[in-house]
């Protein structure tokens, strides 16, 4: 029986790592279109929100595309939503790298990795999980993966139990969240080998369940 196809806009604010998502998300099945306005999310399942460099730069090419108040109402519809490195950081309530406000779908802020050896934190790293999690299946307990960023999420107290799996660099940071239907890395899952395509592809089997009968 033919699986039915997941289509997956990946948005575009002008810092990501586009192709190479869209690449792995393609290779998990999935078909691909960038996002730059509200209007490019019609019509999609999953949503991907990626980004290298800092929040507020990125916030502003959102707001002006029309982008932020599309993410925010996609989330609280309860569609799939999946942030990557900087996406991740954008889902928090605020940033401490620049002091932007972003787009407060979980509670908490952005900040500066304590006692790491060297910043940035560039290479591969274990995550460790915290929970178990459809995310994750198939995929080797403390498996590693591929990091580049200074900053990392602090979910606040109340939302500390969205914290899927951390990683230690200097002292343990949250690299991995999950709430709802939102879920979210702080490494590059698109550069992560063999479990970073693991990953991508439960994601997109996550997607392909959600949609409606």
């Amino acid at each position: 029986m033919t699986r039915p196809s997941v289509r997956v806009a990946v948005v575009d604010h002008g810092a990501g790592n586009l192709v190479s998502v869209r690449e792995a998300l393609e290779d998990a099945g999935a078909i691909v279109a960038f996002a730059r306005h509200a209007s490019d999310l019609v019509g999609t399942d999953g949503l991907v929100l990626p980004g290298v460099g800092a929040a507020a730069p990125a916030m502003d090419r959102l707001r002006r595309q029309g982008l932020v108040r599309a993410v925010r109402s996609w989330a609280a519809e309860g569609r799939p939503l999946l942030g990557v490195c900087l996406g991740l950081q954008l889902l928090m309530d605020g940033s401490d790298e620049d002091g932007a406000r972003t787009l407060g779908l979980i509670a908490g802020r952005s900040v500066r990795l304590v006692d790491a050896p060297r910043l940035p934190h560039v290479g591969w790293n274990q995550v460790e999980r915290s929970r178990d999690d459809p995310l994750f299946d198939g995929i080797v307990p403390d498996d590693d993966f591929y990091f580049v960023h200074s900053y990392a999420v602090a979910p606040s107290a109340e939302a500390s139990a969205v914290t899927l799996a951390t990683t230690v660099h200097g002292m343990p940071f949250v690299s991995a969240v999950g709430t709802g239907s939102i879920t979210g890395v702080q490494f590059h899952p698109e550069r992560s080998g063999r479990a970073g395509r693991r990953l991508v592809a439960n994601w997109v089997g996550l997607v392909r369940d959600a949609r409606p009968s």
